[in-house]
């Protein structure tokens, strides 16, 4: 039986963190969750983890919100796998806000440094190697230069943030299924990038977009 694959989403818990920045990875597998039609399991007493389980394209897939604090991500990862048997590093997807990207835009990467990201770090130190996938939503920098950027990362997406985030949310569950089902070097090629086309605001739709490359 081949093993499961274990995509996290990296947030903090609790309702202080809801729909903030720093938890659209949580929002992400929210998402999934809710498209593959899987129903969250509190697991906090065994992995510290809400779960998700659900087959997408042959594939068993395991969803996971870690509840300790993002910097202790990697306990419950760790967790995970150890009791799933998830040995290849290669099966777990991280996904994160990255600030270092500009919001609208999202980036599938095989493995690689944590970048400064505290959730990332804490995976690659129980997981022993930083080669394992992670995908990043770009959450940008603060538009006004006198606002720290741990307050707009901790702060919450404005109005029209949360529209647009409907389309980066759909573009990136097209991206995890494209990685699930024919790896990430065809699922960075097709999906990594903008949501929204550089020179105009109007996001792209992205059903019409996938039609067309088809």
């Amino acid at each position: 039986m081949e093993a499961a694959h274990l995509i996290v989403g990296l947030g903090n818990p609790g309702a202080n963190y809801e729909r903030t920045r720093h938890n659209a990875g949580f929002q992400a597998v929210e998402h999934l969750a809710a498209k593959w039609g899987a129903k969250w399991v509190d697991e906090k007493k065994k992995f510290s983890a809400r779960l998700a389980r659900t087959e997408v394209s042959g594939h068993t897939v395991l969803l996971c919100e870690p509840l300790t604090f993002m910097n202790l991500s990697g306990e419950a990862v760790s967790s995970i796998c150890d009791f799933y048997k998830i040995d290849e590093a290669i099966r777990v997807l991280a996904i994160v806000d990255d600030a270092n990207i500009d919001f609208g835009e999202i980036r599938l990467r095989k493995g690689g440094s944590a970048g400064g990201h505290n959730g990332l770090r804490s995976i690659e130190q129980h997981l022993a190697t930083p080669e394992y996938p992670r995908l990043r939503i770009g959450v940008g920098r603060p538009n006004d230069n006198r606002q720290e950027l741990a307050a707009h990362v901790l702060g919450k997406f404005d109005e029209n943030e949360e529209a647009a985030l409907k389309l980066v949310l759909e573009k990136l569950a097209a991206q995890v299924n494209s990685w699930l089902s024919h790896g990430p070097e065809r699922a960075m090629n097709e999906f990594n990038g903008k949501v929204f086309p550089p020179d105009t605001d109007e996001p792209v739709n992205i059903e019409e977009k996938e039609e067309t490359e088809t």
